[in-house]
């Protein structure tokens, strides 16, 4: 499914959750292979040990001239795509990210944007990557209305487990969490189908979903299911996780409702941040504990969160340990940081709970 070499950009931003999308890329992708990121307040260092302390092999770099490269130096290879790995607030074009994009439309490369400004619609840069021969992909412009669903209850006929991975705040790691337990779930023997909801899962390679908040509200429901019930038809697994959008109680970003209404999951996994005690982004609106949130979770959906996944940001490796001694003390509920610790409390719950 590999859709080429591409660089990222993420300049001024990978030490912040609005590299979210550039953090995903390093991490995993099945659309392209990632050659380079372009930060320059952490070049010269591997964007996998800054991300998680363990080193990918792809470089972080000041600028484009050092990304091609660094890809391939002047005879070997070059990246076909120059993807942006920033998710500020509101989507929005800054200069800076429009003279990146034009330096690499001007270098033949295609770009694929998650931002809500479009530069497909930039008449000078579009302009430009048909000169080139290049493309732009924006990701979160909305399908057609032709083209959306509608919530029919077909999802009443998919038989897979569904596992919807929710969180307590925005960019939290949902997405992180719910590919590594599809891939943990697919290991472990289950048959296993990622539901994308967002640009990155998208860019990550899912081959099901939708990006929920490019949609018009009346379609988002439908949108959902018909992305489920689409994978189910076409492949059947035992297990589908459905990746969550924003918190069900974030002032900014509420989200969450709509997956536990339309989804219908018959569990849910709950990301948290211990060390984090405001909402990101927001100072002055604290976080709801812990407690509170599942229930919220449980009383809406009828479902029940079944395990509390860690985000350790903050946190040294025994602070971790102790944060996910604490909540399962608190909530009684397995806990485990899927990035320092992996997944197999969460799957060993499911399997115990769905899938005998």
């Amino acid at each position: 499914m590999i859709d080429g070499d591409a660089v990222v950009y993420c300049a001024g931003a990978f030490l912040t959750t609005f590299g979210k999308t550039a953090h995903g890329l390093v991490r995993f992708t099945e659309r392209y292979r990632v050659r380079a990121v372009i930060d320059p307040d952490c070049a010269g260092r591997d964007a996998g040990a800054v991300l998680d302390g363990r080193a990918t092999g792809i470089p972080i770099v000041a600028d484009l001239a050092a990304a091609l490269q660094a890809a391939g130096g002047t005879n070997g290879p070059q990246p076909c795509y120059f993807v942006i790995g920033i998710a500020p607030d509101g989507g929005a074009v800054t200069p800076a990210m429009r003279a990146a994009v034009r330096e690499a439309l001007e270098a033949g490369l295609s770009v694929d944007s998650g931002l809500h400004e479009f530069f497909s619609d930039d008449i000078e840069l579009a302009g430009l990557a048909r000169q080139r021969g290049a493309t732009i992909r924006d990701v979160r412009k909305t399908p057609p209305r032709s083209e959306l669903h509608s919530f029919t209850g077909g999802i009443e006929t998919v038989e897979a487990v569904r596992v919807a991975v929710l969180g307590t705040d925005s960019a939290i790691g949902k997405r992180t969490t719910a590919w590594i337990l599809a891939h943990a779930l697919q290991h472990a023997g289950f048959a296993t189908q990622m539901i994308g909801t967002g640009q990155t899962a998208w860019m990550q390679g899912a081959r099901y979903g939708t990006i929920l908040d490019s949609l018009i509200n009346d379609f988002v429901a439908g949108e959902i299911e018909h992305a489920v019930v689409t994978a189910w038809e076409n492949e059947h697994p035992r297990v589908l996780v459905l990746e969550g959008q924003g918190s069900l109680m974030n002032p900014a970003y509420p989200g969450g409702f709509e997956l536990l209404a339309a989804g219908r999951p018959h569990a849910v996994i709950l990301q948290h941040a211990p060390a984090r005690l405001e909402y990101d982004g927001f100072p002055g609106y604290p976080i709801q504990p812990l407690p509170v949130q599942i229930q919220a979770i449980e009383l809406i959906s009828g479902r029940p969160v079944v395990a509390v996944t860690v985000n350790h940001e903050g946190l040294d490796a025994a602070e971790t340990d102790a944060a996910c001694h604490a909540i399962t003390e608190q909530t009684g509920l397995p806990a485990c940081d899927p990035i320092r610790h992996g997944v197999d409390a969460v799957v060993e719950t499911l399997q115990e709970r769905y899938l005998r």
